[in-house]
């Protein structure tokens, strides 16, 4: 089966936020190891953010087109970080975004906007078209006509004015469960919410095959 790759924000490997959300999601994507939960931690509840990894999307994950390939992705990249400066969002804050546990921002910011909006035009050319099968796996959600339009012509809904920076920490939860995991999450993440957040890297993510697991292949920092 063909790779994907993801272009996402990503803290650092040895940033206290990377090492508590990996032993929240019981991985850690850039050294691939499985780690285990803190107490009270359902496997169950992170089942999904866990296969992604760590993240918050920019260019969500995409097959190859025709004609490209890893290492030009990978030079692409380099080039694009070289052009953006890093910069600093506000706080972030647990939030409850429909049936998941995310961290935010605690309030909006265009240099994000902006950033992100850019990645998705600078890395599209590297994108294959979406199947039509995950065309209707994107659709299945219900999506209003403007999200459509950007899903047929970005292969993903959820771009400049719909784009919502989040870095997901469960998958959807019933409400029992999510509020379960919201009191366990909440004393946990208080120390990742007291200062503005260093949007310092993009990270290239990998997925070898559709069952395996995303994992970090290179880091740039921004300037």
């Amino acid at each position: 089966m063909t790779a994907r790759y993801a272009l996402y924000f990503a803290p650092p490997p040895d940033s206290a936020l990377w090492k508590f959300a990996g032993r929240w999601l019981g991985r850690d994507a850039a050294t691939g190891e499985t780690l285990d939960p803190p107490d009270g931690v359902h496997p169950d509840w992170t089942a999904d953010p866990r296969r992604y990894g760590f993240h918050a999307t920019l260019k969500p994950p995409m097959a190859l087109a025709p004609g490209r390939d890893e290492a030009e992705l990978l030079a692409a990249a380099e080039t694009f970080v070289a052009d953006h400066p890093r910069f600093t969002v506000p706080s972030l804050r647990l939030a409850e975004l429909g049936r998941f546990l995310a961290l935010i921002p605690s309030a909006p910011s265009g240099d994000l906007d902006a950033f992100a909006a850019d990645c998705v035009r600078f890395f599209d050319p590297f994108r294959a078209p979406q199947s039509a099968s995950d065309l209707e796996k994107r659709r299945a959600h219900g999506l209003t006509p403007r999200q459509d339009e950007h899903l047929r012509r970005w292969g993903y809904p959820y771009v400049f004015e719909e784009f919502r920076f989040h870095m997901t920490l469960t998958g959807s939860l019933d409400d029992d469960a999510r509020a379960a995991a919201r009191t366990l999450l909440e004393p946990a993440v208080a120390p990742f919410t007291r200062d503005p957040l260093e949007i310092d890297a993009l990270s290239v993510f990998k997925q070898d095959t559709r069952d395996a697991p995303f994992r970090i292949i290179a880091r740039f920092g921004l300037p």
